[in-house]
């Protein structure tokens, strides 16, 4: 299922088989995975507008949605990408949605700007790949490997975000 050279955009027959499926819609971030651009970046945003839903409950259904939304996320992005053809195509950014509650975990008792801070290391993170998310992103595969590498960048940005707000 892996190709060398994978198109950055989908074309629009990808997109129909992609949108013909809840699985889907929900790998591609309800849509927020098929910007023309940036699609991680989008999907990272996105998943900010349900975190302010999550914010609000207590810390253990907080952790229980971060484990059902990876759960949902491996099925998802599994089908998602067998439907594409591909393990894991930018369109497919449910995972950001997961890595970015996980690196927000920190301001949930934060002031505003560490949403901004954690938005930013989650990307830092989820782009530059240091180990072990390379690791994670380049043996893993199918929608587990989709989802594990930016839940390993969503722990390391957390941990980041951690001490930045113990030290300020």
């Amino acid at each position: 299922m892996n190709t060398p050279i994978e198109r950055k955009t989908l074309t629009a027959a990808q997109r129909r088989v992609l949108l013909a499926t809840p699985a889907g819609w929900i790998a591609c971030g309800l849509g927020s995975g098929l910007a023309p651009v940036a699609q991680g970046t989008f999907g990272s945003l996105a998943a900010i507008l349900p975190w302010l839903l999550l914010r609000e409950l207590p810390l253990p259904f907080y952790l229980l949605a971060i484990v059902l939304g990876f759960a949902l996320g491996v099925w998802a992005c599994e089908r998602a990408g067998r439907a594409l053809g591909v393990d894991d195509h930018r369109a497919l950014v449910w995972d950001e949605f997961v890595g970015q509650w996980i690196a927000l975990l920190p301001a949930l008792l934060a002031p505003w700007w560490a949403v901004l801070a954690g938005f930013a290391l989650f990307r830092l993170f989820d782009v530059w790949k240091p180990w072990p998310i390379r690791v994670f992103d380049r043996r893993l595969h199918g929608g587990l490997g989709v989802m594990v590498d930016d839940v390993a960048a969503g722990f390391c940005a957390a941990i980041l975000l951690w001490f930045l707000l113990r030290a300020l």
